[in-house]
């Protein structure tokens, strides 16, 4: 395999080599557990676990370490369980539970690890020492900060220069910063609000450190890939880099970032329907809502659809054609129900889009091509090659995380066995009416069958059918 994949850090496509190929390590934000996740939200999780996917297959299952936070402390957290009038561990482990169900009906494969924050506060409070004791953090007020001065290679991922940051900031409303730049590492906690004892007093982390110490406590640094979405890269990933070298005193070396992470990788905003995504303007959508509405492999499909590092456009066009694309799919594979797979290994022209950078559009059109060639196959009664062609897609489908139902599963649902015989005697009829060019009384078959729930989609070797969502 030759993977190559866009490196933030580096602005260019990088092949892709981990430090141990015995023990490949993945790092990706999770989600922060005070209310149900918005379809922005399972971007992340869905293009790194195509990823996670592609990498177990080269390196061997056991060979690589997923890990995907839950930020269990926070300042929204905190306001719904006052809300409320519960403890913050009720509100987080409600919708850490929807979140985790929500992850299933996508396919997305749960990480190999999942640091909770509440779990890792003394590792938290130990770095933020070791950041002091190198000279890089300095207590003032109940609070510990970051110097950002104290590190040169500050802004290096996002681009950004520090000497425009500080010319361009407005007046600082927190006395107690050395510059206007620099970040909580530690916070005093407010009346109510959770707290954990330190040696600056009871209080609780800041945002950013929470991932550098638990990357360090679960992984160990450098990790070969740290993963997010694109508006993670400023401040947060940038604080992440300054945090995980400079407590270890790495702060004026060369390759500072490279010791805490050797690949970035970011995956682009989504909208809706061309517009971002806003409370103030209702258009926030709900994965939970969605995946309840329709299958999750339609749901995932368009989350695959563009590239990752672009951004996508949220619409019901979208997921209409998602949805088609899928039935396409399943369609040929359920006309090849009765041949059997020859192989399980995915097609060589798959394998060389996707290795590109997790190109998802052109890998979709290989499992096209796939399904063509299945249908090509049965006409011309080829059954070795629909063999070949039915497991390359299976296998292909399978680094995308599709096609994870079968045929029957995918289109039937939960039809029970009267409705499976009633539907497929009224499509034996509808042929012999269209061979008769008896068009009123196929055309009386669809609206019955559409009185049943029924879609059904013409094929060049026939019909299928499925129950609409």
């Amino acid at each position: 395999m030759t993977l190559s994949l866009y490196d933030t850090l580096h602005r260019e496509k990088r092949v892709f080599s981990p430090r141990d190929p015995n023990r490949v390590t993945l790092y990706v934000c999770g989600p922060t557990v005070y209310d149900y996740a918005h379809i922005g939200n399972a971007r992340p999780p869905v293009v790194f676990d195509v990823l996670v996917r592609l990498l177990r297959r080269e390196y061997g299952a056991d060979s690589v370490i997923y890990a995907r936070n839950v930020t269990d402390v926070d300042d929204k957290i905190n306001a719904k369980a006052a809300k409320e009038g519960v403890p913050i561990g009720e509100v987080t482990a409600r919708y850490e539970a929807a979140y985790l169900a929500d992850m299933g009906l996508l396919n997305v494969t749960a990480p190999d690890l999942a640091p909770h924050v509440t779990d890792h506060i003394e590792a938290i409070v130990a770095q933020i020492a070791a950041i002091v004791d190198q000279g890089c953090g300095y207590a003032a007020e109940g609070h510990v900060l970051f110097d950002v001065s104290s590190y040169p290679a500050y802004g290096a991922l996002s681009g950004r220069n520090l000497d425009d940051m500080i010319a361009g900031a407005r007046v600082e409303v927190a006395p107690y910063k050395r510059n206007p730049h620099d970040f909580v590492l530690w916070k005093p906690s407010k009346e109510g609000e959770p707290s954990w004892p330190s040696p600056w007093g009871q209080g609780r982390p800041g945002w950013h450190i929470e991932c550098s110490a638990m990357i360090e406590a679960e992984l160990g640094l450098p990790i070969d890939i740290h993963g997010g979405g694109i508006d993670l890269v400023f401040p947060h990933h940038e604080n992440e880099i300054a945090q995980g070298v400079c407590a270890h005193g790495h702060a004026h070396a060369a390759t500072a970032p490279a010791e805490y992470s050797r690949y970035w990788m970011h995956n682009g905003f989504l909208t809706v329907d061309a517009e971002k995504m806003s409370k103030s303007i209702g258009n926030v959508l709900l994965l939970h809502d969605l995946v309840q509405a329709m299958p999750g492999e339609v749901v995932r499909w368009a989350l695959l659809s563009a590239h990752y590092r672009q951004p996508l456009d949220w619409n019901q066009s979208l997921l209409d054609q998602s949805r088609k694309n899928l039935d396409r799919l399943y369609g040929a594979l359920r006309r090849a129900e009765g041949v059997e797979a020859l192989g399980d290994m995915p097609s060589p022209e798959f394998l060389e889009a996707i290795e590109d950078d997790l190109n998802t559009p052109g890998a979709m059109s290989k499992l096209f091509a796939l399904s063509s060639e299945i249908e090509r196959a049965m006409t011309a009664g080829d059954t070795r090659a629909v063999g070949i062609a039915k497991a390359e897609l299976i296998a292909s489908g399978a680094i995308l995380g599709v096609l994870q139902s079968t045929p029957d599963q995918w289109f039937e649902g939960g039809a029970d066995d009267g409705l499976k015989t009633e539907v497929e005697a009224l499509l034996a009829e509808r042929i012999e009416a269209r061979a008769a060019k008896n068009w009123a009384e196929a055309d009386r078959i669809r609206d019955r069958l559409t009185a049943l729930n029924v879609v059904v989609m013409d094929g060049p070797t026939g019909a299928t059918w499925r129950l609409k969502d």
